[in-house]
């Protein structure tokens, strides 16, 4: 298939995650599904399986972004406290869930059985676990097809991505959230963002250890040990970090930020699936491909 003017082979392959899966709006009609998981929940979506319930949807449209969220998904609430009598109304045949909420599997399977897909243990690749994850579902639910193209999908964006960032291989990248004007949370190897550093030929500058959540908590002065990175920044960015950060003289004198070696990317989620590893590649992508124009704008932590 030829793009046409104006289209990139990389638009081509982002739109369908931007849209879902192909048949997106088409529901399963074999198999009632709901997930208390939001990185299940973004998997699902991203094979054209609209779930019937699903939990916190409002914040996952704020913080994981895409897929879309069908308005015809009910919203349980709370992941770690949903409410399982809407649950019960919404008839589920099957319920994902994942080990970060083992202890309410028995409740859940009161309501109809339970499928774990853990996406996050640690020692073990999230990306990997992430296909395996997608693999499953498409066993699950007969959408065997539906799980080989969003794998396939999301790999060949990433590598499209790849193809671009050619001039930035083996580039040092630190991906962040602000927990406040002198904390932060830097995300290592085993992360998903780790991982997808890798997949786009970029290296990740946190090589020490992490901890919970494949993430490490450092101090604003730590950032001085990396003055090479290019930083990477998810938000949201907590407003009174953006103004202190502005006016500080420890974070204005870091090389990263004095010479606009850094970008704001929209939310992605830390926790999520491929469509997530497909949506931080293109944000990132873009990026670094606009850093000149980011240079331009300062840099700007609004």
């Amino acid at each position: 298939m030829r793009s046409g003017p104006g289209l990139s082979r990389r638009a081509l392959l982002a739109a369908p995650l931007a849209l879902a899966a192909p048949g997106a709006r088409a529901e399963s009609a074999a198999l009632r599904v709901a997930t208390v998981d939001w990185a299940l929940l973004e998997t699902l979506l991203g094979m054209g399986i609209t779930p019937v319930a699903a939990a916190e949807l409002v914040l996952f449209r704020q913080v994981a972004v895409e897929p879309p969220v069908p308005p015809s998904v009910i919203d349980i609430g709370l992941r770690g406290a949903p409410n399982f009598e809407a649950l019960r109304l919404a008839r589920p045949d099957l319920i994902f869930s994942s080990n970060y909420y083992a202890e309410m599997e028995p409740t859940l399977r009161l309501i109809a059985p339970v499928e774990t897909l853990s996406i996050y243990r640690t020692g073990d690749p999230p990306f990997a676990r992430a296909e395996a994850a997608a693999a499953r579902i498409g066993a699950l639910t007969g959408r065997e097809e539906a799980a080989g193209a969003l794998i396939a999908r999301v790999n060949a964006q990433i590598d499209a991505e790849r193809g671009d960032l050619a001039r930035h291989a083996g580039r040092p990248v630190l991906v962040l959230n602000l927990g406040d004007s002198r904390h932060f949370r830097v995300f290592g190897a085993d992360s998903l963002f780790g991982e997808v550093l890798v997949r786009l030929g970029l290296a990740n500058a946190w090589g020490d250890r992490t901890s919970y959540a494949a993430s490490a908590p450092i101090g604003l002065e730590a950032l001085a040990r990396f003055p090479e990175a290019f930083l990477v920044i998810l938000r949201p960015v907590p407003p009174d970090a953006a103004r202190v950060l502005s006016t500080s003289a420890l974070w204005n004198a870091l090389p990263n930020v004095r010479d606009h070696r850094l970008a704001v990317l929209d939310s992605v989620d830390p926790f999520g699936g491929l469509p997530t590893a497909a949506r931080f590649a293109r944000l990132l992508s873009a990026a670094l491909r606009a850093e000149g124009d980011a240079a331009r704008q300062g840099g700007s932590l609004g």
